[in-house]
């Protein structure tokens, strides 16, 4: 099976992380020209357009009531858990959603999805990624998916740390594991 195909990941760009939500990443609106000028690339080089998403439930374990570290956030089918509308996300965009159990945790794209299957299938060896937040389910993503073989570009641009003193490390850690910037 050839794995020479292209995608683009956006990860979690929703409503709660993003300017007004319950856990907004500073200068998280900033974003939204990068990504929306790679979801147009995308589609003119007819890759796969994958969204992932938080989709928890009320009393999910990451939620500090519960002794997480965040306050309650993309809860299903809540205006928080919608994908940002400045997004210009299409209607064929394959949707993978994350941290649906509610006593398990997920930041990355990968954890329980089936996301690298999905991937395989369709012969997607390498993949560019943007979205929300660098320090944390970019993180978590990128990292999973250089331990799966996948190539990674990660489009900085496109990306915001919820602790801006955090993405420089993070930007040098994901580069020293081979991700292109």
């Amino acid at each position: 099976m050839s794995s020479d195909k292209c995608a683009l990941l956006l990860v979690d760009i929703q409503n709660d992380f993003c300017e007004g939500g319950s856990l907004a990443v500073p200068q998280s609106d900033a974003i939204f020209p990068v990504v929306n000028e790679w979801i147009s690339k995308a589609r003119q080089e007819g890759w796969a357009i994958i969204a992932s998403r938080d989709w928890h439930p009320v009393d999910h374990v990451s939620f500090a009531q519960r002794g997480g570290p965040w306050p309650v956030h993309c809860v299903q089918d809540t205006w928080g858990a919608e994908f940002h509308p400045a997004m210009d996300l299409p209607y064929d965009a394959v949707r993978v959603s994350k941290g649906t159990a509610f006593d398990t945790d997920a930041y990355s794209a990968f954890d329980g999805t089936q996301l690298e299957s999905y991937l395989r299938r369709h012969g997607i060896g390498s993949f560019y990624v943007a979205g929300l937040a660098l320090d944390v389910c970019v993180r978590a993503s990128v990292i999973d998916a250089v331990q799966l073989g996948f190539d990674v570009n990660l489009i900085i641009g496109g990306t915001y740390a919820v602790d801006s003193d955090s993405g420089p490390k993070v930007l040098d850690e994901l580069s020293g594991m081979g991700v292109s910037l």
